[in-house]
């Protein structure tokens, strides 16, 4: 790390010099360009000047703590900046970790009922419920893009927009198979059931570089309704739209005229194909990552909801919390926070959170 650190630092330098030429000075996109290279060093930069602070002045109270008259107030202050070195030394280590182009972007989130039936539904509406919460805990705008409706209430399928600040740095680990265990309100024998979900996180790209033929696409209109729909379902505006190619279909109901639904339409559909296509690349370059959604059985879960022992449990990270109804209720910053740590500590070793 050192090496590294020795090498982001020559750089730093270079672009300071290369800011104070004339040149440069006067080439507004040149300047601009290399201010946000020395702006996104900088912190760096910053703290390896203070780690490097830390080890000069601990070699030089190591020099004098043989003084017998200043033994104790020397060990007093070695130990303060051995602890202050070591959490400068772990601040930069997570700061080397790159970047996630997408961490700051807005999303796409997808919840589906998956194994349980009507129950799995009921619970779909639950993450969502739950979700909604935690998005109004941290300040974000959700919009429902489309719904259906489960038969004894949730969704069999919900679609919704997440806006706000670093919504996907936080939401990213989502993804995959949510489990529940509870005795269902139609059960009449007191039976605890076990049902599923899926939730399906994906970053929003604005300018998703996809060619899509004309030809490739089947629209179909109907009556808009469900979740932002109640306006405007006395006309065919709501609109589906289907990539013959591979089956994939996507759905859009929340505006008011269908010229903007197929266009939010088309939006979602180059958004989900760009998630195959990344998905399909990294695996190519031999980055194994599973599934985000997976079948939605009930073994490939990435959390559990036990409802009986009010326990919360994420299984990649073996992290149980046991106040599931704060939980659902939007408090969902422990969990977050344990997979960001958790992703960080993998990172650092060279490997990375399934998300």
């Amino acid at each position: 790390m050192d090496e590294r650190l020795k090498i982001i630092k020559d750089k730093y330098v270079e672009l300071e010099a290369e800011l104070a030429k004339p040149d440069v000075l006067s080439d507004f996109q040149k300047l601009r360009n290399l201010s946000k290279q020395k702006s996104d060093l900088s912190l760096i930069v910053d703290k390896y000047d203070e780690y490097k602070k830390y080890c000069s002045d601990l070699e030089e109270l190591y020099g004098m703590k043989n003084d017998p008259e200043m033994a104790e107030m020397i060990k007093d202050e070695i130990d303060s900046l051995e602890s202050k070195k070591e959490t400068s030394y772990h601040e930069l280590e997570l700061l080397l970790i790159p970047k996630d182009e997408n961490d700051g972007k807005n999303i796409i989130m997808e919840i589906r009922g998956a194994a349980g039936g009507d129950e799995a539904n009921i619970f779909a509406g639950d993450l969502f419920r739950m979700y909604s919460y935690y998005a109004d805990k941290q300040g974000w705008k959700i919009e429902v893009v489309h719904s259906v409706d489960g038969t004894s209430g949730g969704f069999s399928q919900i679609e919704c927009m997440i806006k706000g600040e670093s919504v996907y740095s936080k939401l990213k680990y989502e993804s995959g198979s949510h489990r529940v265990q509870r005795i269902p309100a139609t059960e009449t024998q007191g039976r605890v059931h076990t049902s599923t979900a899926t939730v399906l996180v994906m970053p929003e790209v604005e300018d998703v570089n996809i060619e899509i033929k004309e030809s490739d696409i089947k629209m179909d209109v109907y009556h808009s309704s469900g979740a932002g729909g109640q306006s405007v379902n006395t006309s065919n505006s709501a609109v589906r739209l289907t990539y013959v190619p591979t089956g994939l279909a996507v759905t859009c109901q929340t505006e008011r005229s269908q010229v903007q639904n197929r266009e939010q339409a088309m939006k979602l559909l180059k958004i989900k194909l760009q998630d195959e296509i990344t998905r399909k690349q990294e695996l190519e370059m031999g980055q194994e990552r599973k599934s985000k959604v997976g079948t939605g059985d009930r073994s490939e879960k990435i959390r559990t909801y036990n409802y009986p022992q009010n326990r919360v449990t994420d299984h990649r990270i073996n992290y149980s919390i046991m106040d599931l109804e704060k939980v659902m209720d939007g408090y969902l910053d422990p969990i977050v926070e344990a997979l960001i740590t958790e992703d960080q500590r993998l990172k650092l070793e060279g490997t990375k959170l399934d998300a």
